[in-house]
């Protein structure tokens, strides 16, 4: 998200408001911050908003309690940060607003080739096929690919250097998960009744 713009007649230090002040003002640049932005906001970007030696992690934390009393909520995403609609709003949110392209849909199997790359990326084509014991269409990987959840990963070190599939920081906003060390595990799977024992 970092523009390289210059902070011109932008006073970061806040140093004319009392210490209270300056931190509940520096928490409200970060929301604002957080709020207009499409993607999840890296910290060190954040960092450019708030007074040197200013903790970006306090300050989230801080805007965390502040925020417990509203229907969102703010969610790390890697080593960024995002707003995030609490999931009991979903609901009404979806009965009213226009939502566009925004609200995850896939079909099953589109869902479940997209786990098995969650899984084991990086992973071919050739490798999902193994999985599923079929031939998986370019139109189901491009389907994924232009709903940002999958991009294209390093090609595989065998005959023809086939592109591998990984997921996106998308896929992490799409399924409120903090990293991929949030998926469930196997056994998780088996106990929901999700896979075979």
């Amino acid at each position: 998200m970092a523009k390289d713009h210059p902070d011109i007649g932008f006073d970061r230090e806040l140093e004319d408001l009392p210490p209270e002040l300056r931190w509940r003002e520096w928490m409200r640049r970060i929301e604002a911050v957080l709020f207009a932005s499409a993607s999840p906001v890296p910290t060190g970007d954040l960092a450019r908003v708030v007074g040197q030696g200013a903790s970006v992690e306090l300050l989230i934390e801080d805007l965390a309690v502040a925020l417990s009393e509203r229907p969102y909520e703010i969610a790390r995403v890697s080593d960024a940060w995002t707003l995030r609609t609490r999931p009991a709003y979903a609901p009404a949110i979806r009965a009213v607003a226009d939502l566009g392209d925004q609200e995850l849909d896939p079909r099953e199997f589109d869902v479940a080739v997209l786990a098995a790359i969650a899984y084991h990326q990086p992973i071919t084509r050739e490798g999902l096929k193994d999985i599923f014991g079929k031939e998986i269409s370019r139109d189901l990987i491009g389907r994924l690919h232009a709903r940002n959840l999958i991009t294209t990963g390093p090609r595989a070190p065998r005959r023809g250097a086939p592109y591998t599939f990984v997921t996106t920081e998308q896929f992490l906003v799409a399924f409120g998960l903090e990293s991929l060390r949030d998926l469930p595990d196997r056994e998780q799977l088996e106990d929901a009744g999700l896979t075979e024992g």
